[in-house]
Order: C-alpha cells, then sequence, then structure tokens
C-alpha cells in the first residue's frame, strides 16, 4: 500500500493544484493555501512546510521542494539556481546523507514527480509540477531540478537528442517562472489594479506585455506591463482597445459605431478617451516608446 498510497496522494496534489490556479487565475499561489493543503482520505495534506524539502506524513518521499522568496535586506538560506540544465536546488545542509537530500535521491532513481514552489515575494508561489530530480551533485550539494511536461514542445523539438530536449524543457520552465514573476511585479506595481477599468480582483487581472516577449525589446519588466483584467488584456492584445503614449485609452472606430448590450458599452466603448491609472513610482510607469510603438501597430489594425 505504501508506494501506491504515495501515489495516489501525488495524484490529488497535482489535481488540487489545478483547482487552486483555475480558482487564482493563474500558477501564483498563496502560501496559505498551500500550507493548508487540501484533504485525502479523512488526512490533510499540506503542500509545503518551514523546510525546503518538505514530506508529507503520508508520503514515502518528498512531496514539494521551496525556493524561498527574495526579501529585501535580508540574505537568502539558500541560494537555487535556474540554469540550461534545470534549477540547481541546495541541499539541505551539508551532509549529503540527510534525510531529506536521501528522500530527492530516492525520488530521482523511481523518477517520481514532486512539486516545485518558487517564492516570488514573502505569501505569493509560483508552482511548476511535475518536475524530477534529473542530477544530483554532491561536489556542489545540489540535486537539478526539471519538468517533463511536454504538453508545449513544438513537433520539431521532439525529435531533438536528449540533451538539446532537456535544455529546452529548463528555457521554458524558466520562462514560465519569469512570466509569473512578471505578473506578481506588474501587479503589485499597479496596486493590483486593474489599469483601464480600476478592477480589484487578483484572479481577473493579468500582466499584459506593450511590446511583446517575442519583441527584442519585449523583456518580462514592469515598464513593459501594463496591468489589466481579463477583457481588457485580452481587447489590448486583438488590437480593439490601444493606449496612446500620452496614456489616453482608445477604442478601434469600428467597434465604437457598434451597437450590441450594456456590456460592450460600459466595458468597452465607455472608455475611449479615459486616462489609464499608472504606478506611483516613476520609474515602474509604462515606457512611453513601448507605448508609443504598441500605438502604431494598434493604429494600423483600425
Amino acid at each position: 500500500m505504501g508506494a501506491d498510497l504515495d501515489s495516489a496522494v501525488r495524484v490529488a496534489a497535482f489535481s488540487f493544484l489545478r483547482e487552486q490556479t483555475a480558482l487564482h487565475g493563474g500558477s501564483v499561489l498563496p502560501r496559505s493555501v498551500l500550507a493548508q493543503g487540501f484533504e485525502f482520505d479523512g488526512r490533510r495534506v499540506p503542500l509545503l512546510g518551514p523546510q525546503g524539502i518538505f514530506k508529507p506524513a503520508i508520503c514515502e518521499m518528498p512531496l514539494s521542494i521551496t525556493t524561498v522568496p527574495e526579501v529585501p535586506g535580508k540574505e537568502r538560506p539558500y541560494e537555487d539556481e535556474p540554469t540550461y540544465e534545470g534549477v540547481h536546488y541546495r541541499y539541505r545542509g551539508t551532509d549529503p546523507r540527510h534525510p531529506d537530500n536521501a528522500g530527492l535521491r530516492k525520488a530521482m532513481a523511481g523518477h517520481v514527480p514532486l512539486v516545485y514552489f518558487h517564492g516570488h515575494r514573502p505569501g505569493l508561489y509560483h508552482a511548476e509540477w511535475p518536475v524530477y530530480v534529473v542530477g544530483d551533485n554532491p561536489a556542489k550539494l545540489t540535486f537539478t531540478i526539471l519538468t517533463e511536461d511536454t504538453s508545449d514542445i513544438e513537433a520539431s523539438a521532439t525529435t531533438l537528442g536528449d540533451a538539446p530536449r532537456r535544455a529546452y524543457l529548463a528555457v521554458m520552465m524558466n520562462k514560465r517562472l519569469h512570466q509569473s514573476l512578471f505578473r506578481v511585479r506588474v501587479l503589485d506595481a499597479y496596486s493590483e489594479t486593474c489599469a483601464v477599468c480600476r478592477l480589484r480582483h487578483w484572479e481577473l487581472l493579468d500582466a499584459a506585455h506593450i511590446l511583446p516577449d517575442r519583441h527584442p525589446l519585449g523583456d518580462p519588466v514592469v515598464p513593459n506591463g501594463l496591468a489589466l483584467c481579463k477583457l481588457h488584456h485580452a481587447a489590448f492584445d486583438a488590437d480593439i482597445l490601444g493606449v496612446r503614449p500620452d496614456l489616453k485609452i482608445e477604442v478601434r472606430h469600428d467597434v465604437l459605431r457598434e451597437s450590441d448590450g450594456p456590456m460592450l458599452k460600459v466595458g468597452l466603448q465607455g472608455f475611449d478617451g479615459q486616462i489609464i491609472t499608472v504606478p506611483r513610482q516613476t520609474a515602474l510607469r509604462p515606457n512611453v516608446d513601448f507605448l508609443a510603438e504598441r500605438y502604431e501597430r494598434f493604429r494600423k489594425a483600425g
């Protein structure tokens, strides 16, 4: 029953995380939710604990690993490093035989899936799963952690050899991590408020890129972002709603001429000519040059 029970708990944990990411609008979840966890067969199963390598009592091997968030002015107890091989995750302490380290080594040998939590700021963690321990370096006191979710790999990538494939997976894992951090930083800068309509529900807010991430200047940094609700993010991406360099909102002319239900009038047309809300800190406000380039795209679409 031990191994079967352990596997069943992991399946339940992954299902719980899917539910929570749907409820919270993305992969960034409150630590309180993760620490509370879920109920399995009448027992509470937390997903993380005070230590980075965490094994609930019900499991045979660790269920999750956690990188704590950076706190300004405070040194991290350990440094985990995203690389092109995966995340180099620090041992618990300096003894390779410590039970937590031995547990991860056992998970590596059995190719057992885990959850990786990366703290973006105190109380908020990016959840990545399933991840696997794919390397162990006692000399450097690190494990290598890598996702093996191939759902977003292009068909051409699946024909690559093992090393290129691992590099691709590591890049995609790091990209998801950076994008979720981008969302946290943008929403923090905008006080968790849509720049267009002032909606304040975290689960309904996105960090929209002004210049897309495929653009040479489309880095996931706050001046290249706008906090937008789901509706206005979709409208912005579809060039239905534009933002001029002077921060004034424009709604595409053909959409302004449409006659539809109250949602169109109140949700889109009513914001034409209004000014977006921006962060108080000048350094976090939208880059004017980026807005100008993006507005030109919007203007041509109209």
